[in-house]
């Protein structure tokens, strides 16, 4: 781990012990440390520039939900410390709505969701990033639905002229990493997967996922074998048919004690114009950033993670429908 604190022994543990202590360990001002001034941390509601940005996000989510844990479900990562690292990081969460803020009036009720995030590390530091939290899931468990949601937020950032525009190609910012992960076999058949059912190639469920998948999907739903797995690619392609589906990132690894997994950063940015995930068709100009994890095993995929904001889907569609 050349460059990076000693009290590390790999890049995962960086990864998940640097988590622990700026948001567990209250340690908010080793952000100082830990994260570049101009980082660039890209999520699905906006784009944040600069590590000052970054602390005040953190501290207006701790004194919402001052208990908050992170629990570190797994890392899967590429690159070398000489060059920089990029890690796709998943993570479990709990947390008790115990004041007001963003998810508006205090409830009390205890939540549990996922985040997953990709991070370029590289001298110890963090200098880019990309974020989502399952905000479907939040918000449900808030009693909310996700495109209710999405009308109150508009509402209360101004309006759909004032508020908060979310992440697109034309809001995005450049940052430093410019990688696109490693070559590793697994990584590629996870991203052949994915390619064939976003090209409506729907038998790729059933030819590789195991019969007995264990899934999580957005909203905090969990599901099994090939009719949810089916059901779930087929609801978000069937919103957008048309829409141009990128793999931006790609990472496949075999490491001991771990099944073989890879971790893929993907988009969808077209047009609202079929019925699916999202209701009657808008025309809508909709960009999706997505995360996933897969793990394989003798049958084929058995578990598959996979992370989208469905509250920011909903407030483009409604940014455009008034």
């Amino acid at each position: 781990m050349k460059g990076f604190d000693p009290k590390f022994k790999d890049f995962p543990d960086y990864i998940i012990g640097i988590t622990r202590e700026i948001w567990e360990d209250r340690g908010i001002a080793t952000l100082h440390q830990y994260y570049s001034d101009d980082i660039v941390v890209r999520s699905p509601a906006s784009v944040v520039i600069g590590n000052q940005n970054v602390i005040g996000a953190t501290m207006a989510t701790l004194a919402e939900f001052p208990d908050r844990t992170l629990l570190g479900e797994d890392v899967i990562w590429s690159g070398t410390p000489e060059e920089g690292m990029l890690s796709s990081h998943r993570l479990l969460s709990t947390a008790t709505h115990a004041h007001d803020g963003v998810y508006g009036k205090a409830t009390g009720k205890k939540l549990t969701y996922r985040i997953l995030a990709d991070c370029h590390a590289i001298n110890n530091q963090i200098n880019d990033e990309w974020l989502i939290r399952d905000q479907g899931a939040i918000v449900r468990q808030l009693g909310w639905d996700p495109k209710a949601y999405a009308a109150e937020l508009i509402a209360r950032e101004g309006g759909p002229e004032a508020c908060v525009k979310p992440l697109s190609p034309a809001t995005d910012q450049p940052g430093p990493y410019k990688g696109r992960g490693n070559d590793n076999p697994l990584g590629a058949k996870y991203a052949d997967i994915l390619t064939r059912i976003m090209s409506a190639d729907m038998a790729a469920v059933g030819a590789e996922y195991d019969r007995a998948a264990h899934l999580e999907y957005p909203g905090g739903v969990t599901g099994h074998s090939h009719g949810d797995a089916d059901q779930f690619w087929m609801g978000l392609r069937a919103s957008f048919p048309d829409a141009e589906f990128r793999i931006d990132h790609q990472i496949g690894r075999d490491d001991a004690m771990m099944p073989p997994r890879a971790a893929l950063r993907w988009s969808l940015h077209g047009k609202h114009s079929g019925w699916g995930r999202f209701g009657a068709p808008t025309g809508a100009e909709v960009y999706v950033l997505g995360i996933s994890h897969a793990e394989f095993g003798p049958w084929g995929l058995r578990r598959e993670y996979v992370i989208f904001d469905e509250t920011t889907i909903w407030k483009q569609i409604l940014l455009h429908t008034g």
